[in-house]
């Protein structure tokens, strides 16, 4: 799952220093779709950056869950951050997932879409393991 978040951080990091808003590998975004974005919601560039750091932090907090360092962080602050996680990943994931093969209209793939089964099962696999790790470790 770390090496997970980290392709996805550097596919963002390269799709930031481009100024392109998607993934690589992804659908295409329409000019009309990306000058929306830059309007509404905010710069692409920097959207894209905020994406690369969260991806980073994302190989850091799994990572965390079976280092030693990791360890030491108190386990419900870190249940805290693994299920932020979880919702956050999970609605890109739900999304990726339905317009995979129900084509919602993004226009991703069906190999997209088993990526994105693999990915929530990947996740809950790590958050599972991490809470049957720390249950009886001192909080």
């Amino acid at each position: 799952m770390a090496v997970l978040f980290l392709g996805y951080g550097i596919g963002k990091a390269v799709f930031a220093a481009q100024g392109k808003l998607g993934f690589p590998g992804g659908p295409v975004v329409s000019a009309a779709e990306y000058e929306r974005y830059a309007h509404d919601v905010m710069d692409v560039a920097t959207a894209q950056w905020l994406a690369a750091v969260s991806g980073l932090l994302g190989a850091v907090l799994i990572t965390a869950t079976v280092a030693g360092a990791g360890r030491r962080v108190p386990r419900v602050l870190m249940l805290v951050a693994l299920a932020v996680t979880f919702a956050g990943v999970g609605a890109g994931m739900v999304v990726l997932i339905a317009d995979a093969f129900a084509g919602l209209g993004v226009g991703w793939q069906w190999y997209h879409g088993v990526l994105g089964i693999v990915v929530l099962g990947l996740l809950m696999t790590s958050i599972g393991s991490y809470v049957r790790a720390s249950r009886h470790a001192k909080a």
